[in-house]
């Protein structure tokens, strides 16, 4: 104990000297999580599009105003086609949807034709879809609408209104928010660690480190907790962050959130110091990091991309991803609340994982140059 404490307090020191360590573990986390909070949403609102609008009669102006109205859509209304085809080409819109002159006559004429056209910008699949999803919806409303206003009292009314559980607005910004959490603290842990032993073999500090009796588990040690300490502060920072400016609910309990993320923390501290065992040098360590760290992180944990949509083999890949289990955890604790057996099983996992990475640092740390 006597040189573990020795040693905390040359973190603890260097820390406070070195701005560069306060940069990643207050600024990069800070700037990741307005990032991921402000600039990124799966939410399409106001998409341009444009309406040709061939029949002016009052139902037509009624689906039209339900288009202008919607929160969804900027709409750019025409009486030709030929006046918005330049815009898609040049992608000042995302689609049109025409109105054609038989419009209002479409239900009496019981005619084959379809009622309205949608042509959406398919260089753009997701938005495409979103194009033609929210026009049927818009359509759907004003048949029902119409329905209403035409046979209020002949036939029975059935209004649908479905109800979504763990994110019932449906708001992408907190599903996102939840598992950024993960893929910010892989990036810290994995950083703070990896560079803070390979600037040390920069500035010639580790050898008279090596030279001295410290063993090496107390050399691991004396570089995990200060870093640990560091990383759970920084956790902390984001979560309150993430309540009380995005309002993100909280559904678990905070103390089991921030139990799951020290064990997390432990892992991804883990890859940092097993990173640190190949790379002597800032540059090289960093970017080990985030190949090694944040890119399967981002890309492999489910935070953005959904895993069952993956090929089967990149499916299984995501099995030896920490921050998957991770991901999962703090979306459980944030819009479903504490679920034990999913909570237990994915800090197994978490917990595993760090104490392989631990143990293979353990291996290759050797007290000698």
């Amino acid at each position: 104990m006597q040189r573990l404490k020795g040693l905390w307090k040359k973190e603890v020191l260097q820390i406070i000297r070195d701005p560069s360590t306060l940069l990643i573990t207050v600024f990069l986390p800070l700037l990741l999580l307005f990032l991921y909070g402000y600039g990124v949403s799966l939410d399409i609102n106001h998409l341009r599009v444009a309406l040709v609008l061939e029949d002016t009669a009052p139902d037509a102006i009624r689906f039209a105003e339900s288009l202008t109205n919607s929160t969804y859509f900027d709409v750019k209304v025409v009486r030709d086609r030929r006046e918005i085809e330049r815009d898609l080409l040049k992608g000042d819109i995302r689609g049109f949807v025409v109105v054609p002159s038989y419009f209002s006559e479409f239900r009496e004429r019981k005619s084959t034709l379809a009622p309205i056209q949608v042509i959406a910008d398919g260089s753009e699949p997701n938005t495409a879809n979103f194009v033609i999803n929210y026009t049927q919806g818009a359509f759907q409303n004003f048949l029902t609408e119409s329905f209403i206003q035409r046979d209020l009292t002949s036939r029975p009314l059935v209004q649908i209104e479905p109800r979504y559980w763990y994110n019932e607005q449906l708001e992408s910004r907190f599903f996102l928010l939840s598992g950024s959490l993960a893929i910010i603290m892989t990036l810290i842990g994995t950083l703070l660690t990896g560079l803070v032993v390979a600037r040390e073999w920069e500035r010639g500090t580790m050898e008279a480190l090596l030279s001295t009796a410290v063993t090496p588990l107390e050399l691991l040690l004396g570089k995990m907790v200060p870093y640990f300490v560091l990383g759970m502060v920084s956790m902390v920072i984001c979560i309150f962050i993430s309540l009380f400016v995005f309002h993100l609910p909280l559904r678990g309990s905070f103390f089991l959130l921030c139990g799951v993320s020290a064990i997390f923390l432990l892992c991804a501290l883990s890859i940092g110091l097993f990173v640190s065992t190949f790379a002597k040098n800032q540059i090289i360590a960093s970017q080990i990091a985030l190949i090694v760290g944040f890119l399967p992180a981002y890309i492999l944990s489910g935070f953005l991309f959904e895993i069952l949509s993956m090929p089967p083999p990149i499916r299984l890949l995501t099995y030896l991803m920490p921050a998957r289990y991770f991901v999962q955890a703090l979306q459980t604790l944030f819009l479903v609340g504490n679920v034990p057996e999913l909570i237990l099983k994915n800090s197994l996992f978490m917990l595993f994982f760090g104490l392989l990475f631990f143990s293979l640092t353990l291996v290759s740390t050797k007290k000698r140059l």
